[in-house]
């Protein structure tokens, strides 16, 4: 039997994931992040886009994270998310339409004020996309 951590993946209107894990994957500020049990501690500011999880005997999980906080304990593993959304629940089609829109309106040359904006709008959708993809992935589609 594989070794756990428990996990904790919450956003402010609720806790998305609460369980045993194998290993998270995630997008840290330094790249990319692949914590197992006994990772030493840590604390970093995430990107947005995809956590995926293997969970207990080996079942796959994504969530879409927002920006916030991934902190790693000895015992436990807490993702302290500002938006966690389930892969299953995002609407691929909505967040095609953000990245174009997104985009277009780099593309028209904005003011920098407005540009870092958009470019924010723009980091979402795609991690929002990638959380998509890596779903469908974890899940053989």
């Amino acid at each position: 039997m594989a070794m756990t951590v428990h996990c904790d993946i919450v956003s402010a209107e609720e806790k998305v994931f609460s369980g045993l894990v194998e290993i998270l994957v995630c997008t840290g500020e330094q790249g990319e992040l692949g914590i197992k049990p006994g990772h030493a501690p840590l604390l970093t500011r995430l990107s947005p886009g995809p956590v995926h999880m293997v969970k207990q005997h080996g079942h796959d999980e994504v969530v879409y994270v927002e920006g916030g906080y991934l902190e790693v304990q000895p015992n436990l593993i807490t993702v302290l998310a500002d938006t966690a959304v389930r892969a299953s629940d995002i609407d691929e089609a909505a967040a095609n339409r953000a990245k174009d829109a997104a985009e277009k309106q780099i593309a028209d040359k904005m003011a920098s004020k407005e540009f870092a904006e958009v470019a924010s709008q723009l980091a979402k959708a795609i991690g929002k996309l990638r959380t998509i993809k890596e779903a469908r992935k974890a899940l053989g589609k």
